[in-house]
């Protein structure tokens, strides 16, 4: 067996700057490339670089996406760059030597640095953010946790995650609590009307609010600061559904005036599937059930909520790699990119008779993910011509009163891609 040298491996492990990963000796055609347009761009805003087809090329580069399909549903999980895939194979390899020793004395050596940077991520403290496997996992951990009675009133929408409504619908079955449901009527540009819709719902029973930042059907975006504001005058616990918002556009979670918020990290931040985030408040942490039981259900710890025993460590560390990489983009330039791709596509179609948009171009309401229809067919109907025809992947949405085609691309996805989606979107339009 080789000789394995701990020390430099949670080197090799922990964070690296971006000039000091592509600049490495063994760095890759892609990323010695991927770096010379960074280095290029630097004076460049987000905004000129959000339509420059080339600095977006070489970003595609940094994918293995298959040449032989378009992927408009990163939506439901992201693939991952290279430097992500690589680290996770690395890390299997090394656990597979021998992994009760590698897995839990080495690499697990690595979750008190990434706990640190994903807090620096998140703008929270380390001592608030959790390692789950995904946004269910993390809020199904609050829905479960909480010290509700049977009476007590949480506000919800119809249009939220089913996996997060079903676990709603368990507590009310066997707790007694009272769920209260809004309807919302998608898409909107006033925030007047989607806050009040929460704010009017609340009454003297309310303990809780459950807000989906950006709807998944749809990629509405919901004002969650304002409700939050209005839910704690009234003593009204905030849980904000962020599967689709966190490393897609710009905020903190401390931003939201939320006290708990879950995410997946293998949609926008592109880590590996399987990877998740559950933030707690610091001083809520005593006080919610951990959802795997630990020594001490009252501890004020946030690592009480990462006791779910053997769990693949080397999914988890690579992690990292996909915070290096979404540095590198930059966040701004990144959410620049994606309102960018997502109104050239809805603008292009808008027009087209028959055809409707259900989301909004404006920056604040909507940002990467777009919904369309056609008048007179089903979504499954455009799906399937979408994909039959042009070999694009995109999904069919029909839940509540939202019907259409969800089409999300993402940073690696380019105009010429959008392009064919438009010409299929027109050619099915008129048939």
């Amino acid at each position: 067996m080789r000789e394995f040298n701990r020390r430099s491996f949670l080197n090799a492990a922990g964070s690296l700057s971006a000039s000091a990963f592509l600049s490495s000796l063994a760095q890759p055609v892609w990323s010695r490339n991927l770096h010379r347009v960074l280095s290029s761009s630097v004076d460049k805003s987000a905004n000129e670089l959000a339509n420059d087809e080339d600095f977006w090329y070489y970003v595609q580069e940094s994918f293995t996406v298959s040449p032989n399909l378009i992927n408009l549903n990163n939506g439901g999980v992201s693939p991952s760059p290279k430097i992500v895939q690589d680290a996770m194979k690395r890390y299997f390899d090394i656990s597979n030597e021998a992994p009760s020793y590698y897995m839990w004395r080495i690499l697990d050596q690595g979750r008190e640095p990434l706990r640190s940077n994903l807090a620096k991520l998140a703008g929270c403290s380390p001592e608030e953010i959790a390692m789950h496997r995904n946004a269910s996992e993390a809020l199904e951990t609050v829905i479960f946790g909480l010290d509700l009675k049977a009476g007590d009133e949480v506000v919800l929408t119809k249009q939220d995650y089913p996996n997060m409504i079903n676990a709603w619908k368990q507590r009310e079955l066997r707790d007694g609590v009272k769920l209260v449901w809004l309807n919302l009527e998608l898409p909107s540009e006033d925030n007047d009307y989607l806050a009040n819709l929460y704010i009017n719902a609340f009454t003297s029973k309310t303990k809780v609010v459950h807000i989906t930042q950006i709807i998944n059907w749809s990629g509405q975006i919901i004002p969650v600061k304002r409700i939050a504001d209005a839910a704690h005058q009234r003593n009204i616990e905030v849980l904000v559904d962020g599967a689709h918002s966190f490393a897609h556009f710009q905020f903190t979670i401390p931003e939201l005036g939320c006290d708990y918020f879950g995410t997946s990290l293998h949609k926008w931040l592109a880590a590996c599937i399987g990877t998740g985030l559950l933030y707690v408040k610091k001083e809520k942490i005593k006080g919610l059930y951990p959802l795997f039981a630990g020594g001490d259900a009252k501890s004020d710890d946030i690592r009480k909520f990462e006791n779910l025993g053997t769990r693949p460590f080397f999914i988890e560390e690579a992690t990292g790699k996909a915070i290096e990489f979404y540095d590198m983009i930059g966040a701004e330039r990144k959410e620049k990119r994606l309102l960018y791709l997502k109104n050239y596509w809805m603008a292009k179609v808008r027009d087209i008779p028959k055809v409707k948009i259900g989301t909004s171009l404006k920056s604040g309401f909507g940002c990467a993910i777009g919904i369309v229809s056609v008048d007179g067919k089903k979504p499954s109907e455009l799906d399937s011509f979408l994909f039959d025809k042009y070999k694009i992947h995109a999904v069919g949405i029909e839940w509540e009163n939202i019907r259409g085609v969800r089409v999300t691309p993402n940073v690696y996805t380019t105009t010429k891609n959008l392009d064919l989606l438009v010409e299929g979107i027109e050619r099915f339009a008129k048939t």
